[in-house]
């Protein structure tokens, strides 16, 4: 497998931290918010786990995690989050930029960690130096740079390509604004397909197939992931080569992705929130961006599409899946 990075390092507050940090004992039995966009425990969760563990925090001894899952249903998060809060945890850890921006606004004054958050500049935090109020964490990227990759990817697939459709999550996604001048860029006539939940997903895929897209785009939301499966399954069924903004649902048979592994974003986070325990403010800890950025692909599900991938993508692949 050849494993280089596809986009150079980018800046951010703790990437001159070392992550390696003793685990010290912990004496006092600790309540910890998680609040997840995905259906059910997953992969990623185990790394939060072991990661807390490796830094002494045990399950049921000095540490209690209350877990909330709302299955990529927006409008469950402020059940969830105000649940979390009515606790009156210790710190709560909300992944995605829409799960993060609801527990903000449940509130002031429990640490909030936020794993996979929005660009800087959506109001979560006032700076990466300085995030300032109850708010810090890592950011899924830095800037809306990496959706244009998408595209660029998708053109060199298929060099014909002349419309595409863009799957985005209302709330989390400035689609509107930025992708029609950028495929305006690449003479690619896009359809913008916005999704609020799960149960727009029917009338999406009907409307792709209605409107003979040749390929397909998939922008990164706790949506995406949490419904990962119906994807996947829509875009073998409709033969559409598709580029997924989580690299998480390659190995589950989607073609393309290119993003930041979600499992160091959650033993990253699990940093923070060891940080806040023993006594750090969130707003004096610098948000953190992501450092590498892999492109992954699935050559045997190219293969039941019929594609061959070029070489200029199979040689910038950071991982190759057969």
């Amino acid at each position: 497998m050849n494993r280089r990075a596809f986009i150079g390092t980018v800046a951010g507050g703790l990437l001159s931290a070392p992550l390696a940090i003793e685990a010290q004992p912990v004496n006092k039995t600790y309540r910890i918010g998680y609040l997840s966009p995905a259906a059910v425990h997953t992969q990623i969760d185990d790394v939060f786990d072991r990661s807390l563990k490796d830094l002494g925090y045990v399950q049921g001894r000095n540490m209690q995690l209350e877990r909330r899952y709302t299955g990529g249903r927006a409008d469950q998060l402020p059940r969830a989050a105000a649940e979390l809060v009515g606790m009156n945890v210790d710190v709560i850890v909300a992944w995605s930029p829409t799960a993060a921006s609801v527990v903000k606004n449940a509130t002031t004054t429990i640490p909030i960690v936020f794993l996979a958050g929005p660009p800087l500049g959506q109001g979560l935090v006032k700076s990466v130096a300085r995030p300032g109020e109850n708010v810090t964490g890592i950011t899924f990227i830095a800037s809306d740079r990496l959706f244009s990759k998408y595209f660029e990817m998708l053109k060199e697939l298929i060099p014909g390509l002349s419309h595409a459709a863009v799957l985005y999550f209302v709330g989390e996604d400035n689609a509107t604004d930025f992708v029609p001048p950028l495929a305006r860029s690449l003479k690619i006539r896009v359809s913008l397909v916005p999704l609020s939940g799960p149960e727009d997903l029917k009338g999406a895929f009907a409307r792709i197939d209605r409107e003979r897209s040749q390929g397909l785009i998939l922008f990164p939301s706790g949506l995406l992931y949490a419904h990962r499966r119906e994807f996947i399954d829509f875009a073998a069924k409709s033969r559409l080569p598709a580029v997924y903004g989580l690299r998480e649902l390659v190995p589950e048979g989607a073609l393309m992705s290119l993003g930041p592994d979600l499992s160091d974003i959650a033993a990253r986070g699990a940093v923070y929130v060891d940080k806040i325990l023993k006594g750090a403010k969130p707003a004096d800890l610098p948000v953190e961006q992501p450092t590498k950025f892999e492109l992954v692909i699935n050559l045997k599900t190219a293969k039941a599409l019929g594609l061959t991938i070029p070489q200029s993508l199979l040689q910038r692949a950071d991982q190759l899946i057969d």
